[in-house]
């Protein structure tokens, strides 16, 4: 089990302060570094200084980490056209001496395409596009060096691209597709995804989407365990029942609700419940922390959580 750790920074988080949490995740000896991509906050407050980027926040960490992989869950196909992003992509890749994964997704927050002045198509054309970049983007990068990449749908035309730059992992960075949707979104990691990633369910609800996962990589003969299962759950860990409550109260939620809907509580709380996790086939948690200013609760983590895995 590896454990990972993701940053909501649209809630209100600057660079240095994500460079801060990168860094103390990357010494603590977690896997990864990642973060949603949203242009607004949701909920409570403000989300002051404002957004940042994700890919020019993951474009700044290549350069200013060493070891630690760097990620989004998820970025938003309606944020960015396929080829910009696969060449922004393979950039950062190359930047962080390969260590860059795509986590990308539908978009599904109307409110902040509004503020931003960004389309918002329908679900259904929404779906049709983040396939159709899929496509393009996995095939940039596969393109033989030398050769062009041709794209002809419904959304995006490419003629003759060069197909570069090529990113460092090869044949390409890992792709990561997530969600709930019973149909479209199985079908569409089983042709395209290293790895699935299943947020915020319990685990009932993971049970059943691993299986529809697994199903439909089955039925277009593709071997169900070559993809990575993973799951994002809010974080709240304290060695005393105090700090576990003190840290809800940092995040405005409540103990036993996040014991219910997350992973809270005691160290061994929480090996506990990840070991329920496992026996459904995760073998990644991506750890949502929320207060970016308590590092403290990273190393806790790192030293009697990840210890115990």
């Amino acid at each position: 089990m590896e454990l990972r750790i993701f940053t909501e920074p649209q809630q209100g988080a600057g660079y240095d302060q994500l460079l801060a949490v990168a860094r103390c995740a990357e010494d603590g000896g977690y896997g990864a570094f990642f973060r949603s991509d949203h242009y607004l906050n949701m909920g409570d407050g403000d989300g002051r200084p404002g957004p940042t980027d994700a890919w020019t926040t993951l474009a700044g960490l290549a350069r200013e980490t060493r070891r630690i992989r760097l990620g989004t869950l998820m970025t938003a196909a309606t944020f960015r056209l396929p080829g910009p992003l696969a060449i922004t992509v393979a950039q950062i890749d190359a930047m962080s001496g390969g260590r860059v994964e795509l986590g990308i997704g539908t978009g599904w927050f109307e409110a902040e395409h509004a503020a931003y002045g960004i389309p918002f198509p329908p679900l259904g054309e929404r779906f049709d596009r983040l396939e159709e970049q899929l496509a393009i983007i996995t095939g940039l990068w596969e393109t033989p060096a030398g050769q062009t990449f041709d794209h002809i749908g419904r959304y995006y035309t490419l003629t003759g691209s060069p197909a570069l730059p090529k990113p460092v992992q090869q044949p390409r960075p890992p792709v990561l597709i997530g969600g709930h949707g019973a149909r479209r979104t199985p079908a569409l990691a089983a042709r395209y995804a290293d790895e699935f990633n299943l947020p915020f369910a319990g685990l009932d609800d993971t049970a059943a989407q691993f299986d529809r996962v697994r199903a439909a990589a089955a039925a277009i003969g593709r071997e169900p365990e070559s993809m990575i299962l993973s799951n994002a759950l809010v974080l709240c860990c304290g060695r005393t029942e105090a700090e576990v409550k003190r840290r809800a109260d940092a995040i405005g939620r409540e103990p036993q609700e996040l014991r219910a809907n997350g992973l809270a509580g005691s160290p061994a709380e929480i090996v506990d419940k990840i070991g329920r996790y496992a026996a459904l086939g995760a073998s990644r948690i991506y750890l949502q922390v929320l207060d970016l200013t308590d590092l403290d609760h990273l190393d806790l983590v790192a030293a009697e959580v990840a210890s115990q895995l």
